[in-house]
């Protein structure tokens, strides 16, 4: 029983340094969450804030951007931004928050993405602000059917995250949701290292997450902020 007792204490003790090392290895390292919801509160956000909240329990810095909170215009599709070549993003002519919210993202170490799924497919407002990711691409006029990547170099680690009616496995089968955040990601320079698409959920109104949907989120925090780049 003694044997037992001093192994459970190692173990406790092993455990508790090895938090302490992973703490302060993240220490200085910062997490982005950009939320696609429209709900406060909601699915979405409260996985985020699982998420968020073990990045911050392991040592990172963490910020939130709703995308409701910031006014963003639609993209006209003028493409002056993608006419120029570079690895550098291209300047939008819009005058919004853009900017500011770009030059966060690329400042930070980690992204989590998270939007609910709106008849089959990202809320209007994540699409919205997808569309304004074409500054990340070489588009000129005439030369190419499609937008290239200025850069295909994926240094961020990603959570995504979407939640609907229907259930998890069939997110990417039937909506375009998983692959408009896959998108994202690979546009703001970041790899999923973990996407949750949490199924049955909205059937009622005021709908929140599970504890077992919070431990899976929290289980992706720590994912994120131990991946390597």
């Amino acid at each position: 029983m003694g044997k037992i007792n001093s192994y459970l204490q190692n173990l406790v003790l092993w455990n508790g340094l090895s938090y302490q090392i992973t703490s302060e290895v993240n220490m200085g390292k910062k997490v982005v969450a950009i939320v696609g919801s429209y709900r406060k509160g909601g699915v979405i956000d409260s996985a985020i804030d699982e998420v968020l909240k073990t990045a911050k329990e392991g040592g990172a810095q963490t910020e939130k951007i709703f995308l409701i909170d910031q006014n963003l215009q639609f993209c006209t599709n003028c493409r002056i931004c993608a006419q120029k070549a570079g690895t550098t993003r291209g300047k939008c002519v819009l005058n919004d928050k853009l900017d500011k919210i770009l030059n966060t993202i690329e400042n930070a170490d980690a992204l989590v993405i998270g939007t609910p799924i709106n008849y089959y497919n990202a809320s209007a407002i994540t699409r919205q602000f997808l569309e304004r990711l074409v500054c990340y691409t070489y588009w000129p006029w005439g030369q190419a059917i499609a937008p290239k990547p200025r850069s295909k170099v994926h240094t961020k680690p990603a959570v995504l995250i979407t939640s609907a009616a229907m259930p998890g496995f069939l997110h990417s089968i039937l909506t375009g949701a998983p692959k408009a955040l896959k998108i994202m990601a690979g546009s703001l320079g970041a790899k999923p290292v973990q996407i949750l698409n949490f199924g049955m959920m909205n059937m009622k109104k005021d709908t929140t997450i599970s504890a077992s949907q919070a431990k899976k989120a929290r289980k992706a925090g720590r994912k994120l902020i131990n991946a390597k780049a």
